[in-house]
């Protein structure tokens, strides 16, 4: 078989996805309780969210079927979802949303991934990059360019905050160093770290677009308005040159695919355009039922009193048990983030490699995620050096008891690698003693 370049490239297994393919056939046919699966980023199972969208999916399914599912519909997105979303947005914030302002697409991911394809590579003024402006960052967007060398990673600034803690900051003048820009995309809050953006980053972020004449995506999968997954101090901004994208994915409906876009009518065209020359458009049942939820208030209700507070709690709880049962001889840190459904941790010593943890924890029947994953080219970026491969993501999403044991786990696996590395060293120093 052969495969043209962007073939072989989009055709590739890449290390994330490996290691899904790992977890999945190391758990097929085991017990619930034979693994501890640490590394999935699906969302908790909240039983008000499940409610939520079963009742709407039911509704819909029983009122709008015979529109919905036995009819081609606009690829901007069903008239009632696209009605829905102005409508609820306009309350909220105040906006002037039309439809020329909002495109859906079967979930988020797609519409970045149409958003890469639209305003990076090979063009009339030279090869333009998608550029995260800081990794790690969701490591999805990897995946996004249909050619090699298509993104970038802008490496942070890493911040020491106590004993064990630490926090990402941008490094703007090495995002302004950065010449070929075709497009900015970055999560906030973030996917692994749970930081989010600050006013002023936003601002910084929105004049280099404007400078460059490039849209800045802002995906707020884990954010405001919904699902509030983590907390958020800086609520979406209309402005011309960004480009605000929401998902139902982490607010209870991963399976279904459906998120839209709201942003200027030069970049929200050209990528209903680009639904309709590839997917033609979302599920429109699911647009339905999205619809149904913005209206009657039932994902704001949702959102604030069962989503955002399960989060809140499963962090602090994590946050405890690791303050507790992680060895404290080992420089370990988690990053400072503003909740999320991950724990990112970073072990600071030369002996620790992220993929060496992940093999020695699978012994032990425990999944967790190498952190080299989360950014591109990791071992290539001089400035991050060793950083890229000594983290690793937790996952908050299981329930306190096999958190709990696989914490219990990862502490005796760092013991004994920072015990095996001490034995390395002092064999290697006796051995060089004997030469002497």
């Amino acid at each position: 078989m052969q495969l043209s370049q962007s073939g072989a490239k989009m055709a590739g297994v890449s290390g994330l996805r490996s290691i899904m393919d790992d977890v999945a056939a190391s758990t097929a046919g085991a017990s619930a309780d034979d693994w501890l699966n640490l590394s999935v980023g699906n969302p908790a199972p909240i039983p008000a969210a499940r409610e939520m969208w079963r009742a709407a999916l039911a509704e819909s399914l029983a009122d709008d079927f015979g529109k919905a599912s036995c009819h081609y519909g606009p690829s901007r997105g069903s008239q009632v979802l696209v009605e829905a979303i102005a409508g609820y947005f306009n309350r909220r914030y105040g906006w002037e949303l039309g439809p020329e302002n909002i495109v859906v697409g079967p979930g988020s991911q797609m519409v970045c991934f149409a958003a890469a394809s639209l305003f990076a590579g090979p063009g009339t003024l030279g090869d333009r990059r998608v550029v995260l402006p800081m990794v790690p960052d969701y490591t999805g967007y990897q995946g996004l360019c249909m050619h090699d060398g298509g993104i970038v990673g802008i490496a942070p600034l890493i911040q020491r905050e106590g004993s064990h803690r630490f926090r990402y900051a941008l490094d703007l003048d090495a995002l302004h160093r950065q010449s070929d820009i075709g497009m900015l995309l970055v999560s906030s809050p973030g996917n692994p770290t749970g930081r989010a953006l600050e006013r002023s980053d936003v601002d910084a972020l929105t004049a280099l677009a404007v400078e460059r004449d490039v849209p800045l995506f802002i995906d707020h999968a884990y954010g405001s308005p919904f699902p509030q997954v983590a907390e958020v101090h800086t609520e979406p901004m209309l402005h011309s040159q960004v480009v605000h994208c929401f998902s139902a994915s982490k607010a209870g409906l991963p399976g279904e695919r459906i998120g839209f876009a709201i942003g200027a009518p030069q970049y929200i065209d050209a990528l209903a355009s680009f639904m309709s020359n590839s997917v033609l458009h979302a599920p429109q049942l699911t647009q339905a039922a999205l619809a149904r939820t913005l209206r009657d208030g039932q994902l704001d209700h949702v959102t604030h009193t069962a989503i955002a507070p399960y989060y809140r709690q499963k962090k602090r709880f994590a946050e405890e048990l690791l303050s507790e049962l992680l060895p404290k001889d080992i420089d370990w840190r988690m990053h400072s983030g503003v909740g999320g459904m991950f724990c990112w941790l970073w072990v600071d010593h030369p002996w620790f490699d992220d993929v060496t943890l992940y093999h020695h924890l699978k012994e032990r029947q425990v999944f967790v995620v190498p952190g080299r994953h989360f950014f591109v080219d990791p071992l290539s970026s001089p400035s991050l050096g060793a950083h890229a491969t000594q983290c690793f993501r937790i996952s908050l999403s299981a329930d306190e008891k096999v958190i709990t044991e696989g914490v219990h786990r990862l502490a005796e696996v760092l013991t004994e690698l920072r015990v095996g590395s001490a034995d390395m060293h002092r064999h290697a120093s006796d051995v060089v003693g004997a030469v002497l």
